[in-house]
C-alpha cells in the first residue's frame, strides 16, 4: 500500500516542501522550494503540473509500518492543537520578535507625537 505526505515549512529565506512517499518497503523523499509562502491551491497546482519532474531520492529500505485507524474527531482535535502551537522557533527568536514588535509600536507612537507638535 502506497502512502505519501507533504510537509511545508519555512526554512529561511524560503518556504520548502518535503514530499515523502512510502511504497511497501521503499522510502523516497523529494525537496521542493516554493519561495514565497504558498497557498493550499498553489501547492496542489504545483504538484499536478510538476509531478513528473520531481526528483526523488534513491529508494531506501523502510520497515513496514502498520497503519492504525484514527477516529475522525480525534484527528480533528490533533490538527486543531497543532495549529494552535506557537510555531517553530527558539525562545530567543520569540523574544527578539517581541522586542522588534515593541520597538515598532514605540517608533510609530513617537512619530505621531512629533506630527502633532508641528
Amino acid at each position: 500500500m502506497a502512502r505519501s505526505t507533504l510537509t511545508v515549512f519555512f526554512e529561511n529565506p524560503f518556504w520548502v516542501g518535503i514530499y515523502e512517499r512510502i511504497d511497501g518497503d521503499r522510502y523516497e523523499v523529494c525537496k521542493i522550494t516554493f519561495g514565497a509562502e504558498p497557498k493550499d491551491y498553489e501547492v496542489w497546482d504545483f504538484l499536478l503540473k510538476n509531478w513528473s519532474k520531481l526528483k526523488f531520492s534513491p529508494p531506501i529500505k523502510a520497515k513496514q509500518v502498520e497503519e492504525r485507524k484514527i477516529n475522525p474527531k480525534r484527528m480533528q482535535r490533533e490538527i486543531h492543537s497543532k495549529l494552535q502551537e506557537p510555531g517553530i522557533g527558539t525562545k530567543a527568536q520569540q523574544a527578539l520578535k517581541l522586542q522588534h514588535e515593541q520597538n515598532k509600536h514605540r517608533c510609530t507612537r513617537g512619530t505621531n507625537k512629533i506630527k502633532k507638535k508641528f
